[in-house]
């Protein structure tokens, strides 16, 4: 059965003027030459709606739980930082949709570069304000499986891999703020290490949009 839906929270959003939900509720209407032209992976239109490029999501009409129509852009900040003993040390915050753990991000505002949303990002939601000088090197932008997702509205993030460097004695001090519970530092020498210590010190789950991206990158392959 095909399934439509928009969550409440988004025509909440819709109702309050929000600038992260597109007032638009037909997408037939939306100038898709311009923000076609701008997406960071291409995708489809069929007869006028957009198509998530890797559709299926459950949800064929209507945005689920995010408020843009088509894709939209994030960044995500992947600060690590390993210490005296060698062992690395990856951030990451609550959240607090109930969604799980996951990596200090959000949208990409107008006039922004993934570069500035991450650090912006970083600092809104952990307290942990950086220069920009600190040794960091962007990603391609990617897709990401989003929970909030529908084939009409879905994410790419582009990480941001930040890296304190090495011989830490004590980590920089973090703390969850604006939409974040908490965040804290995770031992993540590899991907079932960061598992392993969420679980067994929070109860917690990694975001499900983060799992495969945090997989590749702290079990090696950085490509």
């Amino acid at each position: 059965m095909t399934r439509t839906f928009t969550h409440p929270s988004v025509l909440a959003g819709i109702a309050a003027g929000a600038s992260w939900a597109d007032p638009v509720m037909d997408p037939t209407g939306i100038d898709w030459t311009a923000r076609r032209a701008t997406a960071a992976i291409p995708f489809p239109l069929v007869d006028g709606r957009p198509v998530n490029p890797y559709a299926p999501t459950g949800v064929r009409y209507g945005r689920n739980e995010l408020g843009h129509w088509g894709e939209q852009q994030c960044a995500d900040a992947i600060v690590t930082a390993t210490d005296i003993y060698g062992q690395r040390w990856l951030l990451m915050v609550e959240r607090s949709d109930g969604h799980g753990w996951a990596l200090p991000g959000g949208y990409v505002d107008p006039g922004e570069t993934p570069t500035d949303t991450a650090f912006r990002e970083l600092a809104e939601e952990t307290g942990l304000n950086l220069v920009r000088s600190v040794r960091h090197r962007v990603m391609p932008a990617r897709y990401v499986p989003d929970p909030r997702a529908s084939d009409e509205a879905w994410m790419v993030t582009t990480p941001v891999l930040i890296d304190l460097g090495d011989e830490w004695r004590v980590l920089p001090d973090v703390s969850g703020r604006d939409d974040a519970r908490r965040a804290a530092w995770l031992r993540a020498t590899d991907y079932r290490h960061l598992h392993h210590h969420l679980t067994a010190t929070y109860g917690g789950t990694v975001f499900p949009a983060h799992r495969d991206m945090l997989a590749t990158l702290l079990n090696g392959d950085q490509s």
